[in-house]
């Protein structure tokens, strides 16, 4: 019998106050998860934080910009004060920034590393110091770290974008390694979501309208779902669902894996 059941568990989200990271919080929520909500916007992540305590479950809030070693070591210690503990992060905040090979700006890229690889390292960093023997938290956990399609698939003007998903790919299964063979018990995959229409993806369709790559936003669209065999979009609860079953006791003898959550698009 396997369980999706994350009652006792203590997960922190990064970028948790919209989009996938909110969509992702309130799953593990409903699965029964304390969850500390990290991002850097105050005001929608602590009414994020106060949307799962109204729904009955047990949500905190901590400012954090996922570069800065501080403010892991801060979010990690607020969580471990205020949930009890921690076994899970999700490492989801990111950004993309759009933009043709041709036109490409180096402060940009060096931007969209900073967070989506370096912050992904940082957080693995500080999540293994906590969850592993001997550490602030001590009893194992699971990591899930959000990638994307992009990683798998060449997809015009995002470059630097699929770069850094990649890299968080490649980051994903050499901390597997790294935790099984010094015995953290820390599981860590990672997810590749497809597109979906929040913010981030509304934004990439008209980015790529911009950029002369297609004649409308519908058309961007349609040309995604034409590259979709599931043909249509990805919706948050997908990736939330995916982020859930790898958090939990149904993917013990996980770890390691990029899961594809694009409707095949990227296969």
């Amino acid at each position: 019998m396997t369980s999706y059941n994350l009652q006792g568990r203590r997960a922190l989200v990064t970028g948790g106050a919209q989009g996938l990271g909110a969509g992702m919080a309130q799953a593990l929520a409903r699965a029964g998860a304390a969850v500390m909500i990290g991002d850097l916007q105050d005001g929608p992540g602590r009414d994020m934080a106060g949307s799962i305590s109204a729904a009955g479950g047990k949500a905190g809030f901590v400012h954090m910009d996922v570069t800065q070693e501080a403010d892991w070591a801060h979010a990690v210690q607020a969580t471990v004060a205020e949930l009890g503990g921690f076994d899970i992060l999700v490492n989801n905040a990111g950004i993309e920034i759009t933009s043709l090979i041709a036109d490409v700006q180096a402060d940009s890229l060096r931007r969209m590393f900073d967070v989506n690889v370096v912050g992904t390292l940082i957080g693995m960093k500080h999540a293994f110091h906590a969850m592993r023997p001997g550490g602030e938290a001590g009893k194992g956990g699971a990591i899930v770290n959000i990638a994307s399609v992009a990683a798998t698939i060449a997809f015009p003007a995002i470059a630097g974008y699929s770069a850094t998903k990649s890299a968080v790919d490649r980051a994903t299964r050499v901390a597997a390694m790294e935790a099984g063979k010094l015995g953290y018990g820390v599981r860590v995959n990672c997810v590749y979501p497809g597109l979906v229409p929040t913010q981030m993806g509304a934004k990439l369709a008209a980015d790529v309208v911009a950029a002369g790559l297609f004649p409308s936003v519908e058309g961007a669209i349609g040309a995604i779902v034409d590259q979709t065999p599931l043909g249509r979009l990805g919706e948050v609860a997908d990736m939330a669902d995916a982020v859930v079953f790898l958090c939990s006791d149904a993917s013990r003898f996980i770890t390691g894996i990029g899961l594809p959550v694009d409707g095949g698009m990227g296969m």
